[in-house]
């Protein structure tokens, strides 16, 4: 208790310090076409994001503390005038929070249809006579997370909705399953050539750079080490029921009965809807793999591909949004179809999912919005430039060990931003600038995606980590805490074999190949097994003692 009050009366301090300093000196609205923020690209621009990520873990109140570092941001923003400030708060076209609440998707429907359809009913009929254990139940949850790579927001929504009652059956813990969830959206995504975050990396390459942008994406698959590592330790974690910190006692307390471990229940009692027995499992898997097959279409639709662009050029220039929200309309007007036909829902059941799937994601969709505006906030303040001109600042004299520093100054930026799109998109180009070409080129963009999955899923304000909480329908700081051990031991040993694979390129030179990638890849898998194995093995011996 007193640790929290500690942590509010800090943050007070600060934003009453702020108010001050705005209050003081009115100041006048600049020319908006030359206006600029005092702050702008310095230290200072990572103030909002530290203080929203320091109170949420402190205070476990996630939409306060994005409040107050929203605030922070505004003020900070606002350069002495406070109708500026709050104008920003609001208004403000790239970062104000009425241009963030204008986002919206269709997956939260398209979710609440095959739970009325009683798709996920019968998966989880089935999965009762085929799935056993706790660990059964944990691996099927990590393969259909796999299976899902097209996007990582309907991965999360889906997943969740499937295996919740599956898990919940086998005791695993809400935390647990909100890990699982997070670990094979974006670290699937950020390796699978068909997903939306391929075409994100891909159009973040450079025009005019000689570099084609999904040849490139290709080849940094066997260096993306955090998100091949994270599934792998997955794998490791279900296998050997190896559990530490705080995900310990979740996990504990879910084999006595205990799901959630804390009194916070953001989605209520959780009670999952009648099961009549009219669903089959054909409910559930033909509308994901109609979505899925839709959503490719719709990538490659605005890319241009019906126009006699060819599938990989389409693929890079899609637009990813307009085609993720034309195929999952697609997806969704064929479930209507399918299930009419199959008589397992009636028009009044399909019109009752859509407010429904719209209540479900109100919860998710507030941090969201929160979350952009927070973003918004720290672009305003030009904290992207600020790192990113620290990393060009050490290209040169620290060229072997750049796939390591880019890979810290990735999670740094994508941890503080809550966006590993944005961390990307500000990173390769610098990276392009600083090795035209050759294999040091294909390291450092694969430690930047790597790096920017590492810190997004790490972040209480990313969006994938607020959609793996939601999906889980657990509480998002649980989900934050027991998840963040984990990433960091992942983390760490990308981190080390960034240094390795830095110091292979110096001594091969451009003898480096394929098949020097995959060996670096076995080399980190094997020290991650390692390291995790030690885990184990000091867990066991403090667990007897």
């Amino acid at each position: 208790m007193k640790k929290t009050n500690l942590s509010w009366v800090g943050a007070l301090l600060v934003f009453a310090l702020l108010l001050w300093c705005t209050a003081a000196t009115p100041g006048t609205i600049a020319d908006p076409a030359s206006y600029a923020p005092a702050v702008y690209s310095s230290m200072l621009s990572l103030l909002p994001p530290v203080v929203a990520i320091v109170l949420a873990l402190n205070t476990k109140e996630v939409y306060t503390s994005l409040l107050v570092g929203i605030a922070t941001g505004a003020l900070l923003f606002a350069n002495g005038n406070l109708e500026l400030a709050v104008n920003t708060l609001f208004f403000n076209e790239d970062g104000g929070m009425v241009a963030k609440l204008s986002d919206s998707s269709n997956v939260g429907i398209l979710v609440a249809l095959m739970n009325k359809a009683g798709g996920s009913a019968a998966f989880g009929r089935w999965a009762s006579t085929h799935i056993h254990t706790r660990a059964g139940a944990q691996f099927a949850t990590l393969i259909l997370g796999v299976l899902i790579f097209v996007d990582d927001y309907f991965n999360c929504l889906t997943v969740g909705s499937v295996m919740r009652p599956v898990t919940d059956r086998q005791k695993v813990s809400r935390a647990k399953l909100a890990y699982l969830i997070d670990s094979t959206a974006a670290p699937v995504c950020i390796i699978a050539p068909v997903s939306s975050w391929a075409a994100a990396v891909t159009s973040s390459v450079p025009e005019g750079s000689g570099i084609n942008g999904f040849t490139m994406f290709l080849r940094t698959i066997p260096y993306n080490y955090y998100a091949i590592l994270t599934i792998v330790m997955s794998l490791f974690l279900i296998f050997t029921g190896t559990d530490y910190c705080s995900m310990k006692q979740h996990e504990d307390n879910a084999r006595a009965g205990d799901l959630f471990t804390t009194a916070d229940r953001p989605y209520g009692d959780d009670v999952d809807a009648e099961d009549d027995g009219r669903g089959h499992v054909i409910d559930l898997v033909a509308p994901v793999l109609v979505l899925i097959a839709a959503c490719i279409f719709g990538l490659i639709y605005t890319g241009g591909f019906f126009e006699g662009v060819d599938f990989i050029t389409a693929f890079s220039d899609c637009n990813a949004s307009a085609g993720l929200v034309l195929g999952s309309s697609i997806a969704l007007m064929f479930t209507f179809v399918f299930y009419r036909v199959r008589s397992v829902m009636t028009f009044q059941d399909f019109a009752a999912c859509i407010p429904e799937g719209f209540k479900a994601m109100v919860s998710p969709m507030l941090i969201l919005t929160l979350a952009w505006t927070l973003s918004g906030m720290t672009n305003l303040l030009g904290a992207k430039y600020y790192v990113a001109n620290l990393l060009n600042g050490s290209a040169a004299a620290l060229q072997y060990l750049l796939p390591v520093i880019i890979f810290l100054v990735a999670v740094f930026l994508a941890f503080a931003t809550g966006t590993s799109w944005g961390t990307f998109s500000i990173l390769i180009p610098i990276v392009c600038h600083a090795f035209p070409q050759g294999e040091m080129l294909v390291v450092s963009i694969a430690a930047c995606l790597s790096g920017a999955v590492c810190g997004d899923h790490c972040s209480p304000i990313s969006d994938t980590t607020i959609m793996a909480s939601a999906g889980a329908h657990c509480s998002h700081v649980n989900h934050v805490s027991t998840q963040l051990p984990y990433a960091i031991t992942a983390a760490s040993c990308s981190a080390a074999c960034y240094v390795i694979t830095g110091l292979t390129q110096m001594f091969l030179g451009s003898s480096a190949s394929l098949w020097t990638s995959l060996v670096l890849l076995g080399v980190a898998i094997v020290l991650e097994l390692v390291v995790l194995n030690i885990l184990r093995v000091k867990l066991g011996k403090k667990t007897k003692a």
